[in-house]
């Protein structure tokens, strides 16, 4: 019997595939070390403010569709990274989230799919202004080596990502290829 194989994780961005710069951390104990490290939610919150401050750079920080992003509202200026975690593929609650950190917060720094990233929700998570990937999903890794990020071509809502308007209704959007 063979052991079962940890999916490969790969990071994207819409500039392509590229190294991860960030590692996953449980605590910020990780912050001793050098790199830039991602930190679940309540390990962020628990850092001096000193710290937070001082290691913005190099700090990100996770949240599940269940954490509550007032929680880091006013701390966004000591991040470099939000995660956005989507657990399973009927949890949207992160593309809420993204999309509130984009318009709402006005987050500059990245804004990052973890979990379950699956081929119809690329084009989705692209418009409400998420810019890093991390893909295991093995139909979506081949889509995008082969440069295809899939979507519809017109849409009828604004997004953060804006689209030319299409030419006959103002509301009409066609998709940037």
């Amino acid at each position: 019997m063979t052991e079962p194989t940890t999916p490969v994780t790969r990071l994207w961005t819409p500039d392509g595939f590229r190294e991860d710069e960030w590692t996953h951390a449980e605590s910020a104990d990780a912050l001793t070390g050098n790199g830039r490290f991602i930190l679940p939610l309540q390990a962020f919150l628990d850092l001096d403010p000193e710290v937070r401050r001082s290691a913005r750079e190099r700090l990100g920080v996770a949240l599940q569709p269940g954490d509550q992003l007032e929680k880091i509202a006013d701390l966004l200026d000591q991040l470099s990274l939000v995660a956005l975690a989507f657990p399973a593929f009927s949890d949207g609650r992160s593309f809420s989230k993204g999309e509130l950190l984009r318009e709402r917060f006005d987050f500059e720094g990245a804004v990052r799919a973890t979990g379950q990233v699956l081929v119809d929700q690329l084009p989705h998570m692209l418009r409400l202004g998420f810019d890093e990937f991390e893909i295991s999903n093995p139909v979506l890794l081949k889509r995008l080596e082969e440069g295809r990020t899939g979507g519809l071509g017109l849409y009828y809502q604004p997004a953060e990502v804006q689209e030319p308007k299409g030419p006959k209704y103002s509301w009409r959007r066609l998709r940037n290829s």
